[in-house]
Order: structure tokens, then sequence, then C-alpha cells
């Protein structure tokens, strides 16, 4: 028997592109038997979280984030736990977040005139590909959530526009003023897994459990954790409302939690 999950340490929420409403997270925890989340909104803490580490009804939350940076041949994500954030921190969200908005008023532009529709899509902080996916699928054009990516929005299609993504050097040096605990996200999703769990030298943790859509090989994954002494970390990268399809048990849990607790 798989030992019972009661950490979740990657879920998004309104604040970016999910769908799970803060005030919901509660319930939608104890619905999986989670004692521990951690909101890691893109580019952004989530504003309505104060503290790095927080209760709300029983649940205990962490203010994360997930921040994209690009290094010499790709894009990672960063996963900061324990946010605290800094003056520089916060000047880089405002960027990121400006551009997050003319971006998608360039994609919808985009999508408009190509499909010959009109959606609607709310151009506030947060948001991205997903709300426009979501938007196209709502509207009277011909394509669902995934023909949206597949056709019009994703990466190559002609809709697509590109974002500013921090650089690597900067986006670590940001999150490691501001944050307790930095790791890598998903590190078998990018295009050279290898080369990404390389960053991990100069991080602390790795996100080890993930639901991967195809079965992965995570030996690469603990041959770094050994090598460069990491936490492991897990999630869900929820995006809807049911969370812990992935995460941390309590005994890997424990040593990640003291890392967050004792430098409060």
């Amino acid at each position: 028997m798989c030992a019972q999950l009661i950490a979740d340490l990657h879920v998004h929420t309104t604040a970016s592109d999910g769908t799970l409403e803060i005030d919901d997270l509660p319930a939608a925890a104890a619905e999986a038997g989670l004692e521990w989340i951690a909101v890691t909104d893109h580019d952004l803490a989530h504003p309505d979280l104060s503290d790095p580490v927080s209760t709300c009804d029983g649940v205990n939350v962490i203010r994360g984030i997930e921040l994209r940076v690009q290094d010499e041949t790709q894009r990672i994500d960063l996963l900061g736990y324990g946010v605290e954030p800094t003056a520089e921190l916060r000047e880089e969200i405002r960027r990121l977040q400006t551009d997050r908005i003319e971006r998608t008023r360039r994609i919808v532009d985009r999508v408009e005139h190509r499909a010959g529709v009109e959606i609607d899509v709310t151009f506030e902080e947060g948001v991205g590909r997903p709300h426009v996916a979501r938007a196209i699928e709502a509207s009277d054009a011909p394509y669902d959530y995934d023909d949206a990516f597949s056709e019009l929005i994703g990466d190559g299609c002609p809709c697509y526009v590109p974002r500013a993504v921090t650089p690597l050097e900067k986006g670590i040096r940001l999150l490691e003023d501001a944050c307790r605990v930095v790791g890598l996200a998903h590190p078998l999703r990018y295009g050279d897994p290898e080369a990404a769990l390389e960053r991990t030298a100069g991080l602390d943790a790795v996100e080890r459990y993930y639901p991967y859509e195809t079965p992965v090989e995570t030996a690469i994954v603990d041959d770094a954790v050994e090598r460069y002494d990491l936490l492991r970390t897990g999630g869900s990268d929820a995006h809807g409302t049911t969370l812990g399809a992935s995460g941390l048990s309590e005994t890997p849990f424990e040593a990640f939690q003291r890392r967050v607790l004792d430098a409060g």
C-alpha cells in the first residue's frame, strides 16, 4: 500500500491560470486528505496570502511561486517556497505581469482575427494562455481547449506570442533572497532533463514526485538528489480543483518542513 500523501507542494489558483479559488483551498485539501499545501502561482506570490507559512481552516498553507527562467539552451521552471518578497522580486513580478497582460492582448487579437470570433478574456495579473484556451472553447470558434493549444496558441502555432522570461541566474538570485527553499520543478518535462538537473547544483531542492503524463525514468533525478544533497519535493501541479495527484508522504516531507519552518 502506498503511503498517504500529506503535502501537495505545487498548486495553482485563480491568481494565475488555475481554477481553484483561494477560499476553496481548505475544502480541496481536506477532500484529498492533505495537511499541507504550497500555492505556487506563475510569476507571483498569491496576494491573499500574507505570510510565508500560515494556517487556514486546519490546513497549513505555504506561500510559494513558480518562476520561469531562461538558461543558455532552454526554459525551466523554479519553485520558491516560504516567500517573503523583496523589493527586487516585487519589481520583477510587476514586469512579468505587465508582459503577461500585453502578450495576452496580442494573442487574443490574433485569435479573433484568425477565427473570426470574439473571445472573452479579462486582462489582469496572472492571465495566460490557459485563460485564452478556455475562452476559445466557450466561444463560437470550432475549437475545444486542447485544439486551441494544438492549432492556435501553442508554441509555434499561428497565434502564439512569446513572453518575457527572467534570466536563469537572476531568477535564482531573486528567489534565494526571498524564499526559504528554492527548487527545480518537474525536471523530466524539459527537452533536456539532464541539463535542467545540472542547474540544481545551485538550488535547495528538486520536484522528485510529479504526475507525468507518461511513464518516466526517475533514476537521474535521484542521482541529482544524492549528488547535490537536495531536498525532495512533490506536487500535483494542479490547475483544477482536485489536489493530491502527487506530493509527499509524512517521512519525505519532514526534511522539507524543517527547512521551511526553521528558516522562519
